[in-house]
């Protein structure tokens, strides 16, 4: 991943400095980062996270199936909503693993093998402090020269098919889990061992 060793350590600063505020028990973060598989993959390892569920963020209701985001003409990203508990995990601490393990944010429209406007780098705030978190991260790490092409935006949050949810513990020798997320699990766990829940 080009400039990404530039990432942990920027953002770690951050969330290191972010003040501690009042938090209900859960919280909601919505990523889009590639294919899903991978990033529910990587989130379900995280301690703190109770539960990743793999959908489509943006575009409208009506099309968010897999078939229809699949052409490329809905407007969609594929996406995680994760639910965490911020008394164990921030959201700040969330966007570290996010920039740094589960997927490449200097990449535009594409992730690996994966190519297309569904495949892009996104985050999704759900309300104005996670919002200005992801921007202030976002601005920290271009000042240190990331060319980052994460987007803050808009939009709801449809499930996918049950077919696709768990994809990586119901199907961990699939070969495109064995290829492309089982090494973000492996650099999850090397790089950060106080976050790893197996």
């Amino acid at each position: 991943m080009k400039s990404i060793a530039k990432l942990g350590f920027v953002v770690a600063a951050f969330a290191a400095a972010a003040p501690a505020a009042p938090q209900p028990h859960l919280q909601t973060a919505v990523l889009a980062g590639g294919c899903f598989w991978g990033m529910e993959a990587v989130f379900e390892h995280v301690k703190g996270v109770s539960d990743v569920v793999s959908g489509f963020a943006g575009g409208s209701a009506a099309d968010a199936s897999y078939d229809k985001v699949s052409s490329e003409g809905t407007g969609h990203a594929e996406a995680v909503k994760i639910s965490f508990d911020p008394a164990r995990i921030s959201y700040a601490q969330l966007l570290q693993i996010y920039f740094s393990v589960a997927h490449d944010p200097t990449e535009v429209n594409r992730q690996g093998p994966d190519v297309g406007p569904s495949y892009r780098s996104a985050i999704f705030p759900q309300g104005a402090q996670q919002k200005a978190t992801a921007a202030h991260v976002i601005s920290l790490l271009k000042a240190k020269g990331v060319h980052v092409a994460t987007r803050l935006e808009s939009g709801g949050f449809y499930p996918a098919e049950s077919f696709h949810q768990d994809f990586e513990r119901k199907h961990p020798t699939y070969p495109y889990i064995v290829v492309n997320d089982l090494p973000k699990l492996a650099h999850l766990k090397a790089k950060y061992p106080q976050w790893w829940k197996a």
